[in-house]
């Protein structure tokens, strides 16, 4: 296991007495990493294939959720590493103490590595979630959100509904590759429906999401007056993370802006 903890920013390392004794404060922002227990984890999938990701913890304290992160699409330079995903990551173990698993779809490379495998158009992708949601299981980690963006949302929508979790979190949902079937079929499941539309969105924006999400009554549907897709800017990544945090661990909600040293 690698541990992370003693960085709060890129190349700046700071051990925890000097965390303890210092009462200087760092704003939370784009490259700055909190600690946290990062291990590099590999998922296997039931057709053999061998995913890369990583497994960030709160540094001392047990995980209260744990977020499930499912990347954009990876034909469109998405990865583990996209920046909400990679911000996640960064702070939410220790800003709300969430267990944070993050990893590549097969075919997908990052810094982290390369998954095996091939794209699959969201269908295989079925068994990547699968071998996530396993990891979890065997790890015991508790309450696991499938929270997707983009391309994510299509997997959790299409595979998810049948898994033991709270709920999907659906960040920028395209409803490309998702039937209006496979997204009714989530009425009624007990599970929370979150759909994050942006106003400016380039494939879905909020008044035709609040009517494909009709099929879902109990859709939280939250619509973000400026938002785009791909949530670019430390505004909307704020935005992004205390929506999930706020199903999460509502009582983290809002995250604080700044950390000490």
């Amino acid at each position: 296991m690698t541990n992370a903890g003693e960085h709060v920013s890129a190349g700046e390392p700071v051990n925890a007495s000097e965390r303890g004794a210092a009462s200087a404060q760092v704003e939370v922002k784009a490259g700055i990493e909190l600690p946290a227990r990062r291990e590099d984890i590999e998922l296997h999938t039931r057709d053999g294939l061998t995913l890369v990701g990583e497994l960030a913890l709160p540094e001392s304290a047990a995980p209260v959720a744990t977020m499930l992160a499912l990347h954009p699409l990876p034909t469109a330079g998405g990865f583990m590493d996209s920046h909400i995903i990679r911000k996640a990551a960064a702070r939410l173990p220790a800003l709300a103490d969430i267990a944070v698993l993050r990893f590549n779809f097969r075919g997908t490379s990052s810094p982290r590595g390369t998954s095996e495998g091939a794209f699959g158009e969201g269908i295989d992708e079925a068994l990547d979630l699968a071998a996530a949601i396993d990891f979890v299981s065997q790890r015991g980690l508790p309450a696991p959100w499938l929270v997707g963006w983009s391309f994510g949302t299509e997997v959790a929508l299409k595979h998810g509904r049948d898994y033991d979790i709270p709920g999907v979190i659906l960040l920028s949902p395209p409803l490309r590759r998702t039937s209006q079937d496979e997204l009714a079929a989530w009425a009624g499941s007990g599970k929370r429906v979150v759909a994050v539309v942006p106003e400016l969105d380039d494939f879905l924006r909020p008044a035709e999401a609040a009517e494909r999400f009709a099929a879902v009554p109990e859709t939280e549907f939250v619509a973000v007056d400026g938002g785009r897709h791909l949530w670019v800017g430390e505004q909307q990544t704020r935005r992004v993370l205390n929506e999930i945090v706020e199903r999460l661990n509502p009582a983290a909600v809002p995250l604080p802006i700044t950390y000490p040293l």
